[in-house]
Formats: C-alpha cells, structure tokens, sequence
C-alpha cells in the first residue's frame, strides 16, 4: 500500500506540474487576447472534457505531457489570406509544411483576425511560449524552498555519530579491519558517539566545517581536545595521526592529511534564502549541462535497455521511472520527514529539468517558438534602425521539418525511458 500511495504522489505531482506548466501559457495567451480553443493535460483519446466559454478543458488517456491550442500558431505564408492558402508540393516537406498551415488555420473565423497567435506582438508572443517553462522553475523554486527553509537539509555537527576503528585509506576495498590493525586516534582514546567536541586544539569548535579543517592539518602530533559527555566536559590527549584522504578541494585526488577517524552526526538545518539561491544556481548549471550531455546519456539507457550494463542513476528518467522511484520511497524504512524531503527535492528537480528542456530553442518545444519571437523583435529592431519597411511576422512554418525530426526523436527517447525504467529501472539508493 505505501508503495503504491508513493507511485500516485509522483503521478499526480508531476501530472500537476504539467497542467500548472500549460495554465503558464494560457494565462498569458488569454490577457494578450489569442483564442484559446483546448487546454489539455495528457495526449490521446480524451478520458474527460468540459467546455467552458470557447474553450474546452479536459484529461487524456496518455498522461505524458500536455498542451492548450491556440489558433493560427503557425501563420498564412506571406501574400495569402487566411483561409486561402495554396496548396503546393514541389517537396515532400514544402507539402507537409503547406497541410499544416492549412490545418492551422482552419480554425480561424471571421474576426478572428486579431486573436490569431501569429498576429501578435513578438513581446507578448515571448511571454506566451516563456510563462510554460517559467511556471515550472518557480515550482522549482518553490519546492526547494519548501526543502531548505521549511524541512532544513542534513548538515554535518561538531558532535561524533560513529568511531572508526581502524585508518583505511581513501579508495581502499577493505571494508572490515584486517588482523592487526592499528586503532584510529578517536578509538585509541575512548572517545564515543554522542561527544560534542567543544575545542580542539585550544580553538573553540562552532561548526563540523571548521573541525574538519583543524584535524586535517594536525596530523603527526598530540591534540588537546576537549568534548561534551552527558553534559560534563572530559578533556583528552589525541596523537592525530596521517591517512590517505580525498582532497576536499578536489574529490578525485588523494592526499595525506590528519586522521581521527570519526564520522559527523548528521541534522537537518534550516537555510535562508540566500542558500536556496545559491542551490538552485548550482542546480541549475549541473540540469543544463545533464542535458547538454543528453544524447550521450541516451546511448547509455540504451545499453542498460538491453543488457545486463547498470543503469546510470544520473542518468536520463521517464514518468514510469519517476513514479517508480516514489514507490520505493514510500515503502522504505526512512523517517517520515526523510521521505517527504525526497518527494519534494525529486518533484523539484523534475520542474527544474521539464522548464529547462523546454527552453531548448527547437520547435517543437516552447524555446523554438521564443527563438522565432526574439528574430522578429530583431528584424524589426532592425528595420527600424535602417529605415525599412516592417518585415512582419516570422514564419515559423518554415522550420516544419525540423520540427517533424525533433518530434519523432523525442516519440523515440520518451518510448526507449519507459521500456528502460520497465526493465531496468533506477533504484532508490536510501
């Protein structure tokens, strides 16, 4: 049941992101006056609709993404008038580009001349196509808010969670002590879990951060260290010793530093928005660059797809992957207040990725239609600054093929990350 009750979280929220992602659109669409004739979540045959004024709001049967239909998206070409487009195919992609613009504009009606997508500003088309992924990254913004303000995240204390006993250098497969060993300097003098380490080395200790730092750089010599045991203060002699540790600086390299051999007790914080600025621009420039690496990473899910080769967890997830992954946390043994700071950095993280993939400026997603409004502010910019004529609107239609390819990479990509997250899906880590 608690598996299942996290699989419907994950569902519903991400299906919420998606409608509160199209409500972005329509907003704007509806105060700049385009007519709004569908607002959809899903695709396919519809499971239910109701008309509300000239526009039909309803679910689909495929519950993977959404979208509100405006009229004359794609605009007449230039010289024709609504309604009396030529039909010509010098080209299989000339005709398919002509039928669309057909299509698109069979539902204009006599004085819709001005509520047509096309004819509008280039500005207000930006905001249109932009307010889709911006509600997205404030949904974002919102639930890491949520997190680091509201629920706190883990940060390490000035107080022992756990006593190694034995040094094993960084990278080592050892996991037990061998026959012999050497104890750590924290076992060798008795310190315990629950110490809260007041000084170190005469400095009084006000974070794990600064700690880490003075044990690091104080190997090879005795320490005066003094912690907090249930509540009376017990003063200690550490011979700090070195070990191969990870550079903090850089995690890939390996230094030798001093080594007392303890691990941080571990309590949720609550940040200032500061930190949670700080967080999303560092998240930010990590999800870009994921998708940057997009394609590299599909050849991966492809190999994971069909054998035996271990799914990358940063890798590439679809819905049946995501609300997988929200029935594994629902059933595992984490706390309460663990669990729910999962769903809500997870439901946080999907916004973020959804509104930056969006932004990718190739019909047909959102950013293809900005990059069209930004050339036309551009050549009008231009126009006037040389004195000439308005070039009017840009064709959009023109990137059709494009758009055709686009369309059926993403159809393959979404169809590979179910069967994927089917056969080999990404599991919770916790």
């Amino acid at each position: 049941m608690g598996w299942l009750t996290g699989v419907l979280i994950l569902f519903f929220g991400l299906l919420a992101s998606i409608a509160l992602h199209e409500l972005g659109h329509f907003s704007f669409a509806k105060l700049f006056g385009v007519r709004t004739t569908q607002f959809m979540v899903g695709f396919g045959p519809t499971l239910w609709s109701r008309h509300k004024g000239e526009t039909e709001y309803g679910i689909k049967w495929i519950p993977l993404g959404g979208y509100i239909r405006m009229i004359g998206m794609l605009p007449p070409r230039k010289g024709d008038r609504p309604g009396e487009v030529r039909q010509i195919s010098t080209g299989p992609w000339q005709g398919l580009i002509e039928s669309a613009r057909g299509a698109a504009l069979e539902e204009v009606r006599p004085g819709d001349e001005n509520r047509v997508f096309y004819a509008k500003k280039w500005w207000q088309k930006l905001i249109v196509m932009f307010a889709g992924p911006a509600m997205n990254l404030l949904l974002a913004v919102f639930f890491f808010a949520i997190l680091l303000m509201g629920i706190g995240t883990p940060t390490p204390q000035p107080v022992i969670g756990s006593v190694a006993k034995c040094a094993i250098p960084a990278g080592s497969k050892l996991t037990d002590c061998p026959q012999g060993y050497t104890p750590t300097p924290a076992a060798a003098v008795g310190l315990q879990p629950g110490d809260r380490i007041v000084s170190y080395d005469g400095r009084k200790i006000s974070s794990y951060d600064q700690l880490q730092g003075l044990i690091r750089g104080s190997g090879g010599r005795a320490v005066a260290v003094t912690v907090e045991r249930d509540g009376k203060p017990v003063a200690l002699q550490v011979p700090v010793t070195r070990n191969q540790m990870y550079d903090l600086k850089d995690p890939d390299r390996v230094v030798n530093v001093g080594f007392l051999g303890i691990t941080p007790l571990q309590e949720r914080e609550r940040q200032g928005p500061v930190a949670v600025a700080d967080y999303m621009g560092e998240l930010t420039a990590h999800t870009a660059g994921a998708l940057l690496r997009m394609p590299q990473k599909m050849v991966g899910v492809w190999q994971a797809a069909f054998s035996d080769e271990k799914r990358d967890p940063n890798g590439p997830i679809g819905v049946v992957g995501v609300s997988r992954l929200g029935g594994e946390i629902a059933a595992s043994e984490s706390p309460v207040i663990e669990k729910a700071a999962m769903f809500i950095a997870l439901l946080g993280s999907l916004n973020l990725a959804i509104g930056l993939f969006n932004l990718v400026p190739l019909l047909p997603l959102d950013g293809g239609h900005m990059a069209g409004a930004l050339l036309e502010g551009l050549k009008k910019f231009l126009a006037r600054l040389f004195g000439r004529p308005d070039p009017g609107y840009v064709d959009v239609a023109k990137a059709l093929p494009i758009t055709y390819v686009m369309a059926i990479v993403l159809i393959v990509m979404g169809g590979l990350l179910i069967y994927a997250d089917l056969v080999n899906p990404i599991r919770f880590a916790g």
